[in-house]
């Protein structure tokens, strides 16, 4: 097992590798801005390191900082959560290059899937359904044929950057007339967010649901899937809350696409964790991307499946086969998990400042994944995320009854935050139901 790992990241999932480790007896390293020397991960760790002042440039994203971290400590591997670096594929290169182990895939897995068009293309020829679209990128110089591509798809379609990520990049074109404007609008907005400009083209689903598959593989020829989640509540194509299994899904459905993915993932040697996220309509799956990373929804799918999946994480890296194979994977009960935003609850402004005061939910099947306490101080420099409280239950209908009674106890004073939305949510008939799509929320909030 590994000795000693650099968590190379921040607040509820820097704790929450933390924790894994010292399960595991691995000793750890915190990295940290000027700004977050008060995490409660740095205070947790075996050592710590500022590596930058501040903004997430000079410090989280600073790759000679964090390997330099890395050597003065004696780290024998860097785990880099989500976010940041942990999806480029030049980091996980140079962590390699350097001598270190990087917990997450091979650079150039990160590097095939970060490329939306190249994914799907691979996953084309892997048997993984995807949307119907472009397998190319869009022409520019000949606008013609990318006219005529717009017309086989059929519309409306949405214009997606190949590099892209986090919902940004995107522009659904519902006209002929508009289709060239929006091209030339999202390359641009492709150019400053990712430094690539090459974007492309798939059919635009009117009310799919989104359902990704969990899947870990050890880079040794094994690869398993741990079911699915629905992450169908999004706003601007931002997840707020999660559940697994998704609502409505057959067993026999599970392990189709399940075993698709997990195929896929041994033809690829895929090492570590991922995650295949899909757009399901009337009963068919679309591929649209793959996360190479932990996702911060996974806790739902540990709660179901008992599996450790950062755990896991670490023993493929340290060059273990996984604990378990398909067999052994059992889904039982139902999660919920819904993400706690520094953030004005309608406006959703983020809201960083001072928590007065802090209580944490509890009863019967609620985990709280969070790095906030009574007096930390939210900095205004990054993700507002803050907590995610997760419920669990033998069926949905008790995960969700615990999930009210978790966000009805949790306190947290002194900030705005989305509580209230998660609160409205719940209380509506048709996510009781189980019966949202992507487009859900947006509507209900009339955006």
């Amino acid at each position: 097992m590994l000795n000693k790992v650099v968590i190379a990241n921040r607040g509820e999932i820097a704790l929450r590798i933390l924790r894994a480790c010292k399960e595991l007896g691995i000793k750890t390293v915190a990295v940290h801005s000027t700004a977050d020397q008060d995490l409660m991960h740095v205070r947790l760790a075996d050592e710590s390191v500022c590596i930058g002042p501040a903004p997430a440039s000079e410090s989280y994203l600073s790759i000679p900082a964090i390997i330099s971290a890395a050597e003065i400590t004696d780290a024998v591997a860097i785990h880099p959560g989500y976010g940041f670096l942990a999806e480029n594929a030049g980091f996980a290169e140079q962590v390699e290059k350097s001598g270190f182990i990087f917990i997450g895939p091979r650079p150039e897995s990160i590097r095939q899937m970060g490329d939306k068009i190249a994914a799907i293309s691979a996953m084309k020829k892997l048997g993984i359904p995807c949307v119907p679209g472009s397998s190319e990128p869009i022409n520019t110089e000949n606008p013609e044929h990318t006219i005529q591509m717009a017309r086989e798809i059929g519309y409306p379609i949405i214009i997606k950057a190949s590099g892209g990520g986090g919902g940004r990049g995107m522009r659904v074109v519902h006209t002929e007339s508009h289709l060239l404007n929006a091209i030339a609008m999202t390359r641009a907005e492709a150019k400053a967010a990712f430094n690539n400009d090459q974007v492309y083209m798939e059919k635009y689903l009117q009310t799919p649901r989104h359902i990704e598959i969990q899947v870990l593989g050890d880079g040794q020829g094994e690869a398993i899937h741990l079911g699915e989640r629905d992450c169908s509540i999004q706003r601007r194509h931002q997840k707020i809350i999660e559940e697994a299994p998704a609502p409505g899904l057959t067993p026999k459905q599970r392990e189709e696409i399940g075993e698709r993915c997990a195929k896929a993932c041994r033809d690829m040697n895929y090492r570590g964790a991922g995650t295949f996220e899909f757009l399901y309509e009337n009963g068919e799956f679309f591929f649209i991307e793959m996360n190479t990373r932990v996702q911060v929804e996974h806790p739902v799918t540990e709660m179901i499946t008992g599996i450790d999946i950062v755990k896991e994480q670490l023993r493929v890296a340290a060059g273990l086969k996984l604990s378990y194979t398909q067999a052994d994977v059992k889904i039982k009960g139902h999660a919920i998990e819904c993400r706690i935003n520094a953030e004005d609850p309608r406006s959703f402004v983020p809201c960083p400042g001072t928590i007065s005061h802090f209580h944490a939910p509890g009863g019967p099947g609620i985990r709280l994944d969070s790095h906030i306490y009574s007096s930390y101080k939210v900095p205004p420099y990054y993700d507002s995320l803050i907590a995610k409280v997760i419920a669990y239950g033998e069926n949905r209908e008790i995960a969700l009854a615990r999930m009210r009674n978790a966000l009805e106890e949790m306190i947290i004073e002194g900030i705005k935050t989305n509580l209230p939305l998660h609160q409205d949510i719940l209380r509506g008939n048709t996510f009781q139901k189980g019966i949202v799509n992507i487009h859900y929320l947006e509507q209900w909030l009339n955006l």
